[in-house]
């Protein structure tokens, strides 16, 4: 597992998403290697997508300015799906696959079912106005199918090697998702 972020080095972490309190946060936070990783990505083009079985993209709201337009990271997601990986994301990380496109042209998300971070949930934490898109309504636009669950529930959708979470709480069962698909390829 390697850490890769638009520019590298050390990650912006969002102080409103950084819950301690949270028994798994805080075990990965206080984990000087994963600390460590955290504050030493590496970028986009010092990696190889044929390294790699899978991508994931986590969220906070950080991801709707950071991901979308970043063409080294479309590449790279793109190539990672195309040669068989898996390919998540949770919350606002749904926001790299809004540019990502296949080989062909196509949106990668196009006829996908996806979960992400709702409008009903953006605007109950007051950032409607402020993140530069509506994530659901975008990734409807590339042509996906956005399937929401009510505010703050976990929800998951898998389609084809593709795992999207809804929100925070869709974490672990992306990961877990994301874990199963990619013991059971063979990579």
């Amino acid at each position: 597992v390697d850490f890769v972020s638009p520019k590298g080095g050390k990650a912006p972490v969002d102080p409103e998403s950084l819950d301690l309190s949270d028994a798994i946060n805080a075990k990965f936070w206080n984990d000087p290697a994963l600390r460590g990783a955290v504050e030493n990505t590496h970028t986009p083009s010092d990696v190889s997508a044929a390294d790699y079985a899978g991508i994931f993209f986590a969220g906070g709201h950080g991801a709707m300015w950071d991901l979308p337009d970043n063409a080294e990271l479309a590449a790279l997601t793109s190539d990672i799906y195309e040669h068989g990986g898996v390919v998540g994301a949770v919350c606002h990380g749904p926001a790299a696959l809004v540019n990502v496109k296949r080989s062909d042209g196509s949106y990668l998300i196009k006829n996908m079912w996806v979960a992400a971070f709702t409008n009903d949930e953006e605007r109950e934490v007051g950032l409607d106005h402020v993140v530069p898109f509506s994530l659901a309504d975008r990734l409807e636009q590339r042509g996906a199918h956005h399937d929401p669950a009510p505010n703050w529930k976990i929800k998951v959708c898998v389609s084809g090697r593709l795992v999207t979470g809804q929100n925070p709480a869709s974490a672990t069962r992306v990961g877990d998702a994301m874990l199963t698909m990619l013991q059971n390829a063979s990579h």
